[in-house]
């Protein structure tokens, strides 16, 4: 055990002003499924790039304070939590697990990610939820333009505003807002909320810790003409 970080009863805890990050990813990395070294606090992130990405073993990580661009990124199992802020991609291409960031994210939140849960307790910055392919994404206040672009599973909730364009070229996943959304984009439109929609909501509400009902949300989906070529649609694309 390195002697710029150490073992309590509670945690394993990881000072990045003594250590340098590689060498927390490579133990995060060499964990496995299995360990008896379940808790990690991570001290004096100072917005470093790159925390905790590739963690494949079902471990809590705490993050304490501000982190910088691909935060959790190819997560896989853990339960990560941000307290402050997160850069541009936060739990980029996420398969399983949930990360949870108690500030703002910047731009291209949950891009691309498979599985797992993502919460944003703050505002959301542009395409949050870009080529989403399963994850449940909830953000607590607003998100910006673009959102849900080229989404094509997972459930995108929006306790907030959304920003223009949502939804731009959207696929088969849920969008679900409760404040004003500035504009749809192509191929996205209004849907009526069904029962297994609200099902599918209410249970992302209580697990994100919200207090919002169903009943507040509109349903956004796809129009689905653009899933097939044709000439007349030719300026959409």
């Amino acid at each position: 055990m390195s002697a710029v970080h150490k073992t309590t009863e509670d945690a394993v805890i990881f000072d990045l002003a003594a250590e340098e990050l590689r060498s927390l990813n490579a133990a995060l990395q060499a964990l496995g499924g299995k360990t008896n070294r379940t808790a990690w606090t991570i001290v004096n992130p100072r917005g470093a790039h790159a925390i905790a990405v590739g963690v494949t073993a079902p471990v809590a990580i705490t993050i304490e304070g501000h982190a910088g661009y691909y935060c959790a990124g190819m997560n896989d199992g853990a339960f990560v939590t941000i307290n402050g802020n997160a850069g541009t991609g936060l739990a980029e291409n996420m398969m399983s697990g949930t990360v949870h960031v108690k500030g703002d994210a910047s731009q291209s939140a949950g891009a691309t990610a498979h599985g797992g849960l993502l919460i944003i307790d703050g505002n959301a910055a542009a395409r949050c939820g870009i080529s989403m392919k399963g994850v449940d994404i909830v953000v607590k206040g607003n998100a910006g333009h673009m959102s849900a672009f080229m989404a094509q599973s997972g459930n995108l909730v929006i306790c907030g505003d959304a920003g223009e364009a949502l939804g731009d070229s959207l696929y088969e996943a849920r969008l679900f807002v409760k404040g004003a959304v500035k504009s749809l984009g192509a191929d996205c439109e209004g849907k009526e909320m069904t029962a297994e929609d609200k099902e599918i909501l209410s249970a992302l509400l209580q697990k994100a810790g919200c207090h919002e009902t169903p009943e507040e949300f509109t349903r956004y989906g796809s129009a689905r003409t653009l899933y097939h070529f044709h000439v007349d649609n030719a300026g959409a694309y």
